[in-house]
């Protein structure tokens, strides 16, 4: 009784609390939309000096990009009428300066300015807090001891994982040899940098290019990998509240959790393994260092190592950087090259020669090749793996020609596609001539007009892996395969958080005479 006396009591109270709830809530959107609209002012005046494309006031420049393929040219024909850069606009309260020339890329890529985190939010639930998105003193720490993951006497061991995945990838080829018929060149080339990477990071033999569809922790990295992309181009999925209820949301969940379950459990059983040894020296004298075993034994100036949590993040950041980009220039690379059949065979005539008859690539044979290494950054030029990437500002920028911003959290955004595309940097830009990797011609080019792999501090730590891992896979493939171009299916490049076909990467192949 004493209960229902007091809800009767309290009954004439609820108009007002519903008042009371509607007037907090009408306050909060506007204290919302207020530092909303402070940061679009504050984004007008400090872009002011920055003439930008013409743009909606409401969606700004969102419906310029149609999703077809067409894009990242739009951006290149924009960058002809605004040198240096222009804001983006997305909505009416994201602005990104979009800087497509090298004395501009100099300026933000040699700070050591954070990434946003606009889109490389979306993949931290998946790494982490690890090399790519961390920043500050913690980043600067993990890159320290990363660094002799890199190392040349490490890196020679790679070669054979490599040269092995890649023969499994073309000995599955051998059905598409001398049909006539194109195939797409992107999937199979993906669960071969899966597999290489599998076996370099953890020693470990997956079986994934044969028995791709039945191993839960491949499954999940795949999902993962295609998660994060359905993400980045649905918009209403940049909020985490409508992706975490969506069914992707669930999905993405679920994946991590078995990736992570997947990472914790192999770390635990090396650390079991390496409970007797604490020098990498003494490990490399019985077998092949692999990564995990550097990050385990990695330790800084007071011996502190990593943390297990610090070691999963760095494992699965190198799973997904070096498994999904190398894909990408990999496929590309190959695409270009079944489009130009003179600069191939004068790589397959190096490469036959370099080898003298192994099947098998071998670290001292990479240097042998140096048409084909031109004709590789000749195609990352066309096609970077990674097609732009977006900094912080947190100090005040001068850029060379005398435009500033100041400090506070603006976006700058690298179009690294328009960079290697822009016709004031690049004669004829579109043109696949590999030699202007000749040495003569490098060294009259700025080295920020070439960044696949960034540059300045935050560059890749591990671009002289994926090198090595192109020219091991290309060499592989023009000894076994001639290229050829489907003339009927051209790729449409879409930016991806790595660069991607709308409708895939298509060609035929033709089985190599053994004389050739």
């Amino acid at each position: 009784m004493e209960f229902t006396d007091i809800f009767v009591k309290l009954q004439p109270c609820w108009p007002r609390m519903h008042h009371l709830f509607a007037l907090l809530c009408l306050v909060a959107v506007v204290y919302k939309m207020t530092i909303l609209f402070a940061k679009q002012r504050d984004a007008i005046r400090n872009f002011a000096a920055f003439p930008s494309p013409p743009s909606h006031w409401l969606f700004g420049h969102v419906f310029e990009f149609k999703q077809d393929g067409t894009d990242l040219d739009t951006l290149v024909k924009w960058a002809e009428h605004y040198p240096y850069a222009f804001p983006l606009w997305f909505g009416p309260f994201v602005c990104i300066l979009n800087i497509h020339h090298p004395d501009y890329v100099k300026t933000i890529l040699a700070t050591a300015e954070p990434k946003d985190d606009l889109a490389y939010r979306f993949i931290e639930s998946w790494i982490g807090d690890g090399l790519l998105v961390s920043k500050g003193q913690k980043w600067f720490r993990h890159r320290r001891l990363l660094t002799p993951g890199f190392h040349y006497d490490v890196l020679k061991a790679y070669i054979k994982p490599m040269s092995d995945s890649t023969k499994t990838m073309l000995d599955k080829w051998e059905s598409y040899a001398n049909t006539d018929k194109s195939f797409e060149l992107f999937e199979h080339v993906s669960l071969m940098t899966l597999d290489s990477i599998l076996k370099c990071a953890f020693s470990h033999n997956s079986n994934c290019q044969t028995e791709g569809g039945t191993n839960a922790y491949i499954k999940a990295v795949y999902e993962l990998s295609n998660l994060i992309n359905l993400r980045f181009r649905t918009f209403p999925y940049h909020s985490d509240l409508i992706f975490y209820l969506s069914p992707h949301g669930y999905r993405h969940r679920k994946a991590c959790s078995v990736t992570h379950s997947h990472t914790r459990e192999v770390i635990r059983k090396r650390k079991e393994a390496l409970k007797e040894e604490k020098e990498l020296d003494r490990i490399q004298a019985k077998r092949n260092l692999d990564f995990l075993d550097i990050l385990l034994l990695a330790r800084d100036e007071n011996q502190q190592g990593l943390s297990d949590e610090d070691i999963r993040a760095e494992v699965d950041t190198f799973m997904f950087e070096g498994h999904d980009t190398t894909a990408s220039g990999l496929s590309f690379i190959l695409y270009s090259l079944a489009c130009h059949p003179e600069h191939q065979k004068m790589c397959r005539e190096e490469i036959m020669q370099a080898l003298e008859g192994k099947d098998t690539m071998e670290w001292e044979d990479l240097s042998k090749i140096p048409y084909t290494t031109m004709c590789i950054k000749e195609s990352l030029r066309l096609y970077p793996p990674v097609p732009g990437m977006n900094r912080k500002t947190t100090k005040p920028i001068t850029f060379f020609d005398g435009r500033t911003l100041p400090a506070g959290l603006f976006f700058v955004g690298t179009s690294v596609y328009g960079i290697h595309r822009n016709a004031a940097v690049w004669e004829n830009p579109d043109v696949f001539d590999p030699l202007r990797f000749l040495p003569e011609n490098t060294s009259r080019r700025s080295p920020h007009a070439f960044v696949p792999f960034s540059a300045g501090p935050r560059n890749c730590i591990g671009q002289n892996f994926a090198m090595n891992e192109l020219k091991v896979a290309t060499a592989l493939t023009l000894k076994k395969y001639e290229l050829i171009e489907d003339p009927t299916c051209k790729p449409k490049i879409i930016p991806r958080l790595v660069l991607r076909s709308l409708n895939g990467i298509h060609i035929k192949i033709r089985s190599v005479e053994p004389n050739m």
